[in-house]
């Protein structure tokens, strides 16, 4: 692969290492099961994020035609560009899944979770498992390759636990196969998101691969001086934000003006207010206020008596009367 912008993503692999594009850090919302909905992938690409990738979708429940699958595959024409990320163990069904979805789906980009911790994944063989297995990584890689013609990408993490730290095994694998991009989360499945990530599997992956994929770095990135701190220590061409994007969707802005900021408290209530009304109009009202809960505890996080604020808006039922709550309570 060269080093010209390649893809939807825009992004230039080894170029310099210094992980930016007209001046500005190339940035990826990371997946979160039941966070990153087309409303919060919305609000994030507007504050500033290069790339937004949909929840987790299963690559056999598309294969089985699942209806409340491919609600996860809502996209907003004002998101692009997206990437839609499967999880699967075997490099046919995920081939069928790709198939199918990209001629439902207008998605950008096609991600392989090989990442993901949670146990119910995991004991299937699938998500993080992978990383037991380079060549099956690779195989499904290059399944999904062969069967779509938008670019492929994988996520992975540092390995599967403190003995088997092999994510340049892995990289390598599935950047032969033909993985355009990589995503290293710098902590292995064991330590689900706990403990320092370690930025060095990273710079070692960025190492092995070259030019032969954009490497995009994850773990640990709260901000400006993490993100330039990352790419400085890593050469990673881009860096990705998960669970800092929680309540603070603003973290795109930061990295991309190159300064800290921090919204007033008017600004988080006429953000909350709108993202309120998105969820709303996406899923309707009894779903988007329940939705909507754990959204508004991370943006009130730190503000005072936010403890008390997150009761009444836990025994909220309605549009008005969580609408009531935000306006007095911030």
């Amino acid at each position: 692969m060269s080093a010209e912008l390649r893809g939807p993503a825009g992004i230039a692999s080894g170029a310099d290492g210094s992980g930016e594009k007209s001046g500005h850090i190339y940035t990826v919302l990371s997946p979160m099961a039941g966070v990153t909905d087309v409303s919060f992938r919305e609000i994030c690409h507007e504050m500033g994020a290069s790339l937004t990738v949909t929840e987790m979708i299963s690559a056999k429940a598309v294969t089985y035609g699942n209806k409340n699958t491919f609600k996860l595959c809502t996209l907003s024409d004002a998101e692009h560009p997206v990437s839609l990320q499967l999880f699967g163990s075997e490099p046919d069904v995920v081939a069928q899944a790709a198939q199918i979805l990209s001629s439902r789906v207008p998605f950008d980009m096609l991600d392989i979770n090989m990442g993901c911790p949670m146990p119910k994944i995991v004991n299937n063989g699938e998500g993080s498992a992978l990383m037991k297995d380079p060549a099956l990584a690779g195989r499904i890689v290059k399944a999904a390759v062969g069967a779509i013609d938008k670019p492929v990408t994988a996520k992975i993490r540092s390995g599967f636990d403190a003995d088997h730290v092999n994510a340049v095994e892995v990289a390598l694998a599935v950047c032969e196969a033909g993985a355009e991009m990589i995503t290293v989360h710098g902590r292995t499945r064991e330590q689900y998101y706990e403990g320092k990530a370690d930025w060095g599997v990273i710079a070692r992956v960025k190492e092995a691969v070259g030019d032969g994929a954009v490497v995009i770095g994850n773990g640990d990135i709260d901000g400006i001086d993490a993100a330039r701190k990352m790419i400085g220590e890593t050469g990673c061409d881009g860096i990705a934000v998960g669970r800092a994007a929680r309540g603070n969707p603003w973290i795109f802005r930061e990295i991309k003006e190159g300064r800290v900021y921090r919204p007033s408290p008017e600004e988080k209530k006429e953000m909350i207010m709108k993202h309120l009304k998105m969820t709303i109009a996406e899923k309707g009202e009894y779903i988007g206020i329940r939705e909507m809960r754990k959204h508004i505890g991370w943006y009130t996080a730190g503000l005072p008596d936010s403890a008390k604020l997150r009761v009444r808006i836990n025994q909220a039922e309605s549009f008005d009367e969580m609408a009531d709550l935000i306006r007095l309570g911030i």
